[in-house]
């Protein structure tokens, strides 16, 4: 705040970054056929992001998921195949597939498993409820209508990465944390 009282510990300094305007809704392009046209790195998230080039010009972010090479094709809609990358209505996605991706409520976005290495499964379809089993194990009802991605989330072996030095946190904007019985008295 503006009296100088820290409000949120271990926070501050960190490098610029550049926000990337990551397409999560994905549903205003069904049917046009796209292409990754590559895949790049993004600062303000663990997952890499991929630039998908559509037919009728446009050019977009998504979060790439596993497996994804340049020149693969994705597809939007219900009419989508079912492969890696798709983004589809959950109403027309198999039982049993694992997505991520997921929307909470339909036409508002991703929110669910979107991190690196993440995913989620279709358990069961029950009128106009489907039940996800999320990454932490809570099993959640989603409505059909909301889209998600087939697959799961590229880049999983972030959380294996060595830091490697003091200063590569600090990068990241986290500062230090300091135990009470080190401070002055």
């Amino acid at each position: 705040n503006n009296n100088g009282h820290i409000t949120t510990r271990h926070k501050g300094g960190g490098h610029k970054h550049h926000y990337r305007v990551v397409d999560f809704k994905r549903n205003d392009k069904d049917g046009i056929p796209a292409k990754i046209e590559r895949l790049e790195y993004d600062p303000n998230r663990s997952a890499n992001i991929a630039l998908v080039l559509f037919a009728d010009g446009e050019r977009r972010y998504i979060i790439a998921p596993k497996g994804a090479v340049v020149g693969q094709a994705v597809a939007n809609g219900p009419e989508a195949p079912i492969k890696a990358g798709n983004n589809l209505p959950i109403r027309n996605i198999p039982v049993g597939t694992t997505i991520h991706c997921v929307e909470i409520l339909p036409g508002k976005g991703a929110q669910i498993a979107r991190s690196a290495g993440t995913s989620a499964v279709l358990l069961a379809r029950e009128g106009i409820y489907a039940q996800v089993r999320l990454r932490s194990g809570e099993v959640r009802r989603v409505h059909i209508e909301c889209r998600a991605t087939i697959g799961e989330v590229g880049n999983e072996e972030h959380s294996l990465r060595q830091i490697g030095k003091a200063g590569a946190t600090r990068w990241r904007g986290i500062r230090p944390t300091v135990r009470g019985v080190a401070m002055n008295p």
